[in-house]
């Protein structure tokens, strides 16, 4: 699978994640700090990564700052993009299912080593929920992305 990453800093935590899709057998897309060159304001690379989801060029994102809350605002304002913060694999994993998210986001500040593989381990392994209401839920939010009324 092709993962658009960013993080705003080079943290210890953003190179594990990179190394960890790697030894998954994932092609990683850098941007921002882990990217030389690129804008590593949290902001613009979030967008970055969050872009090439929804134009199709990549099959997933994770988006990363101190918090990871600057990256998930960003990244949701793409339209297409489902980003979703998780502390915890329970959340990486409810994420996926019920909410059919395609963009990661995480803190560099809360997520250690041992987590960070735990949200990964849920993250790949859920599959999207095939519910009825689930998937309406899905579909409001793209209604949402495309400006039109819900209701």
């Amino acid at each position: 699978m092709k993962i658009s990453v960013s993080s705003d800093m080079d943290e210890p935590v953003a190179r594990s994640l990179v190394a960890e899709l790697g030894r998954r057998g994932h092609e990683a897309v850098l941007h921002g700090a882990l990217s030389p060159g690129d804008d590593s304001q949290w902001a613009a690379c979030s967008e970055a990564a969050a872009r090439e989801v929804a134009a199709g060029t990549a099959d997933q994102a994770v988006v990363c700052c101190w918090t990871g809350t600057g990256a998930s605002i960003a990244a949701n304002k793409v339209p297409g993009v489902r980003a979703a913060l998780c502390t915890d694999a329970y959340t990486a994993d409810g994420a996926r299912r019920w909410n059919d998210a395609n963009v990661l986001a995480l803190s560099l500040r809360l997520t250690s080593e041992p987590q960070l593989k735990e949200i990964l381990d849920a993250w790949f392994a859920a599959e999207a929920s095939q519910d009825a209401e689930d998937r309406a839920n899905v579909e409001r939010v793209g209604r949402l992305d495309a400006g039109r009324a819900v209701d």
